[in-house]
């Protein structure tokens, strides 16, 4: 488990709709960063069906998903769950803090 927070935008870099991916200082794990309407979340940048880049697809945020390119898996990016087929299992979730106008996450997973 990584204890120390990586570093990924500013606020002002990250507005309400967006995301950016980080890969976190200890685990080298890609981490997806949602903006949705102000409060942020952080996913596993990877679909669970097949291990693909999940911002490499669609940030509904309307709907608060993501859609993977490859087969078209959406995971709600509040806490990872599949919303449909092909995926079954959810990508894993990691905390966000931001502080000083600055946002910061990390892979907090016991086993990388």
């Amino acid at each position: 488990m990584s204890e120390s927070w990586t570093y990924v935008c500013t606020t002002a870099e990250l507005l309400p709709g967006e995301m950016k991916v980080v890969f976190d200082e200890v685990t080298q794990a890609p981490i997806a960063v949602f903006n949705l309407d102000g409060s942020l979340y952080a996913l596993e940048d990877r679909c669970s069906h097949e291990d693909f880049e999940l911002s490499a697809g669609h940030f509904d945020a309307a709907e608060g998903s993501v859609e993977c390119v490859l087969h078209g898996a959406r995971f709600d990016i509040r806490d990872g769950r599949a919303l449909c087929a092909p995926a079954y299992e959810p990508v894993a979730k990691f905390p966000i803090r931001s502080a000083d106008g600055m946002i910061f996450t990390r892979d907090d997973r016991e086993d990388c």
